[in-house]
């Protein structure tokens, strides 16, 4: 995760830019407006969880002021998805995304004794209580402001195996609870490539499928352009160590890619470790416009009518 931050400016007295807690100025503004597709205001350091609504309209009235006038807010758990959810009713610029973070799956089914989540340390609750989070989650994507059912997948870089078969039975509903409400399915995978898509096969993959943060190599962005799956770039495809991103950048098509913050993670570079937010959107946007080769006009109307065409708004 990235660093605890502040947008209090210089308050308790003058701070170097450098450091990790200033969030990074505001870029200059795109021309064609587009989407953070993927963002998490509920997380952003100083909109904690159930935080007035005053924090969310200054955030998303600095991204529209650099062209960023939409935002899919998403949620990892049952009171993220809720959030999210509510926060779309609110705005007119925001659209949610409600689930089960891959990792949620586990945690409520086996326990969580260290309390790494945000519901702190839990007892184990089996299998029911998967259940009843992902009717929870179920009854959310019904509504008509939440227009995708993410984050879901699966993560095997933080969930070990004994987490597997939870993560792989939430992924599996969660497939279910997207295609019957024609929802975009909102896709998290790290370490996972071979078992997502296997899945996806087995299930048989909703409508639209958005690949989060997309962390593939370009062979595999050739598998999910046939399937017809958007590839959702964030800022670590600008990382120095992130070339098989902008490999798969490359091949993606033009109509199926769309760019996100993840924020307040990713951020990127030259800002990389310091808080996100969507208002950076224009950062990434720009440097994947030059490992593309074209116009950042083009590559930003693209995004836009992307990401309206998945998300259906």
């Amino acid at each position: 995760m990235a660093a605890t931050a502040s947008n209090s400016g210089n308050s308790g007295g003058k701070r170097n830019q450098n450091d990790k807690d200033v969030p990074p100025p505001l870029p200059e503004p795109l021309a064609v407006p587009v989407a953070d597709s993927h963002t998490h205001l509920d997380m952003l350091p100083q909109l904690p969880l159930g935080s007035a609504a005053r924090p969310v309209e200054e955030a998303l009235a600095k991204a529209a002021s650099v062209g960023v006038t939409t935002v899919i807010q998403v949620g990892c758990d049952v009171a993220g998805s809720t959030w999210a959810a509510e926060t779309a009713a609110a705005h007119e610029s925001v659209w949610a995304a409600v689930a089960l973070h891959p990792n949620e799956a586990p945690r409520i089914v086996l326990g969580d004794p260290d309390g790494w989540s945000r519901q702190g340390a839990r007892e184990p609750g089996g299998d029911a209580a998967l259940d009843a989070a992902l009717e929870q989650i179920d009854a959310l994507a019904a509504l008509p402001h939440v227009r995708g059912v993410g984050e879901t997948g699966l993560d095997y870089f933080r969930t070990g195996p004994e987490g597997m078969a939870a993560q792989e039975r939430s992924f599996r509903r969660h497939i279910d609870i997207a295609k019957r409400h024609g929802k975009a399915l909102v896709i998290h995978d790290r370490e996972a490539h071979d078992d997502v898509l296997r899945v996806l096969r087995e299930e048989g993959a909703p409508e639209t499928v958005v690949f989060h943060c997309y962390s593939g190599d370009a062979e595999m962005a050739k598998v999910c352009a046939e399937a017809g799956y958007y590839l959702s770039f964030a800022g670590n495809v600008t990382f120095k160590n992130a070339q098989h991103l902008r490999d798969a950048l490359a091949v993606a098509p033009l109509d199926r890619i769309l760019v996100e913050t993840d924020a307040p993670f990713l951020t990127p570079m030259p800002y990389r470790g310091r808080p996100n937010a969507p208002y950076l959107i224009p950062v990434t946007l720009r440097a994947m416009a030059g490992y593309r080769g074209i116009a950042e006009d083009a590559l930003a109307t693209a995004v836009a009518q992307n990401t309206a065409r998945a998300f259906g708004y």
